[in-house]
């Protein structure tokens, strides 16, 4: 009977055990591909920031006549950011990043006053929305020239959105497939249990007694993945943030977020599907 009590007792340790580190492996696994894909779509929302247009002025317009132009481009609520910069400033723009300097072969700058616009990222993905802007300011009075990079647009507007949607998809499908594994693991651990739950049955335990110290254990068992998945969560983006220091990862609230998502989904992912198990044990 020693025996038996000892080998139980090992059973239902290791079952823990293996749902313990099944509950962690798999909450480390979401919250990472959680922060991965938070972070694509930053770097994708920043590549659609980058998108700038160029309105070129005439010369010769008047304080008054430049700030009418700005005007205009103000109402089409499609500027994130918009920079006034005069001609003597990109010369120096262009000595700077060409190396040569056209004053030594001509005696003019040729180069007008201009607006850099940086749009906002819904409108850089929305080609028809950037041309309709670009056509505007063609016609606007004092302005000569628009240029931009219509292919860059375009690209942005197919790539990246179907990007983002893959991804999205991925995430929800990951987590979709990780809840059934998680169930499957749980069922197990609960299984290995089914002697002791069917011993408390024939004393006379309610249902509510059985299941108290069992939803007590899989609360501890779930905090216990959630801290172990944090952990792994930490060396990761200390990992990443290390080996990839080109790359601006999101910092502060995201990965707080996500820590505080692991540490809670363990414990109430451990105690529903617990719950659910125990019930379904006790029915029969």
């Amino acid at each position: 009977m020693a025996q038996e009590d000892k080998r139980l007792r090992r059973k239902v340790r290791n079952s823990y055990l293996v749902s313990t580190v099944s509950i962690a492996m798999v909450l480390f696994l979401l919250g990472s591909v959680t922060y991965l894909i938070f972070n694509a779509l930053n770097v994708t929302n920043r590549l659609k920031e980058n998108v700038t247009i160029y309105v070129m002025l005439k010369d010769g317009l008047s304080a008054e006549q430049t700030a009418e132009v700005r005007k205009q481009i103000e109402v089409k609520e499609v500027a994130r950011q918009i920079t006034y910069v005069t001609k003597e400033q990109a010369a120096e723009a262009f000595v700077a990043e060409s190396g040569d300097d056209f004053s030594e072969f001509i005696e003019f700058n040729p180069l007008p006053d201009s607006f850099e616009v940086g749009l906002e990222a819904r409108v850089a993905e929305d080609k028809d929305q950037v041309a309709a802007f670009v056509a505007a300011m063609e016609k606007t009075s004092g302005v000569q020239e628009v240029v931009y990079q219509k292919s860059v647009v375009e690209q942005i507007g197919q790539n990246l959105g179907k990007l983002n949607l893959v991804l999205v998809l991925f995430g929800g499908a990951l987590f979709v497939i990780s809840l059934i594994l998680l169930n499957n693991t749980i069922r197990m651990t609960i299984a290995a249990k089914k002697q002791i739950i069917n011993t408390m049955k024939l004393v006379g335990a309610n249902r509510g007694f059985i299941m108290s110290p069992l939803l007590g254990s899989a609360a501890t068992h779930g905090l216990w993945a959630g801290l172990i998945a944090t952990a792994l969560f930490v060396i990761l983006v200390a990992g990443l943030r290390e080996g990839l220091p080109e790359v601006e990862l999101l910092r502060g609230g995201l990965p707080l977020l996500i820590i505080a998502g692991m540490i809670v989904g363990g414990v109430a992912i451990s105690l529903i599907f617990t719950a659910f198990a125990v019930n379904k044990a006790v029915r029969k």
